[in-house]
């Protein structure tokens, strides 16, 4: 981090904190904010978890969960607390936009504001930031700096499960090209602060509703279109869809990496109508580079292999779209 020794100054007497992440959060938004919310309280601070918006029931067990407020339910508390913050730190989030209405009021807020991201090209927005593309995760980020503060010996058992879901999560379950050596020594030290790694695993990835999961097969059996002269597969889904599973916030999460399942497929795009807009998910397999397209193409971004964006445009006009841009980039998506 820039500057580190100036914010362990601003750090050394109790303040009033806040620590956001993105819209719809997800496992390494809420361990990382969690995990650094359960750290700072240790240390004296006055500090508040604010969510822009609803996250999954599969997340709702992280330790320090009961705390968090969120911004589209309890808006009049939530401005109350960031005019009130001297400091305001900004997890796996790089553009403030991604807070919708809440990034408004952080951006006018005076509070010093800190960023703790792995996400490309962030905004300068912050007079403190930890940014690390290379980074597994904003959890990985958050132990680092734990760590680069000399408190090693803050890491509560309760600090280290928040840390492992947001690595757990944000690897793919230590799949990803940026599961390093150093993250697999780092969840070694978590296993030996006494977490419960199979507890975890089930709690994220095995407590489905059966509507959820008559869900995902709908989506693969009826959905799920295979292009293959461009090695891509899509699933698209319309607000009918949703109804039709009572689908609920965080339901949906996961979709997008099915279609990676099948052999030769390079690149998955999930497109989805929200009720403001249509949103769409990439995942790709090697060289292809999923946040340049969703960069120049759908006022998004995120990783080299997992981005997002959105588009004015319908469900079935942002799948032509889609298809047209990457007509002429069949050469990459085969190499």
């Amino acid at each position: 981090m820039n500057d580190l020794e100036e914010l362990k100054e601003l750090l050394s007497v109790p303040r009033k904190i806040i620590i956001t992440t993105h819209q719809r959060p997800d496992g390494d938004a809420m361990g990382s904010s969690l995990a650094l919310y359960l750290y700072l309280q240790q240390k004296g601070h006055a500090a508040t978890v604010i969510s822009p918006t609803d996250y999954p029931d599969f997340l709702s067990w992280i330790p320090g969960n009961d705390t968090v407020v969120i911004y589209e339910k309890e808006p009049l508390r939530s401005k109350a607390l960031v005019a009130e913050a001297e400091l305001i730190f900004c997890l796996d989030f790089n553009k403030l936009y991604r807070l919708e209405e809440l990034g408004k009021l952080i951006a006018q807020s005076t509070a010093t504001k800190v960023l703790i991201d792995h996400h490309l090209e962030p905004d300068d927005f912050a007079e403190f930031q930890m940014s690390r593309v290379s980074a597994c995760s904003t959890a990985e980020l958050v132990y680092d700096f734990i760590i680069q503060s000399g408190d090693r010996e803050l890491i509560s058992q309760d600090i280290a499960t928040c840390i492992y879901t947001g690595i757990l999560t944000d690897t793919d379950r230590f799949r990803i090209p940026t599961t390093t050596p150093a993250v697999h020594r780092i969840a070694a030290e978590l296993l030996e602060l006494g977490i419960n790694h199979t507890q975890i695993y089930e709690a994220v990835y095995e407590t489905f509703t059966e509507n959820r999961l008559r869900f995902f097969g709908y989506c693969i059996r009826e959905k799920l279109e295979i292009i293959k002269e461009l090695k891509t597969g899509i699933i698209c889904l319309e607000t009918a869809d949703l109804k039709k599973f009572h689908i609920q916030s965080g339901d949906t999460e996961g979709v997008v990496n099915y279609p990676l399942w099948i052999k030769g497929i390079r690149l998955s795009a999930f497109i989805i109508q929200r009720p403001d807009e249509v949103k769409l998910s990439f995942r790709s397999k090697g060289t292809f580079d999923v946040n340049e397209l969703a960069h120049l193409n759908f006022s998004g971004g995120g990783h080299k292999n997992a981005a997002g964006g959105r588009s004015p445009l319908s469900v079935a006009e942002t799948r032509e779209k889609l298809i047209a841009i990457l007509a002429p980039l069949k050469n990459q998506l085969n190499k």
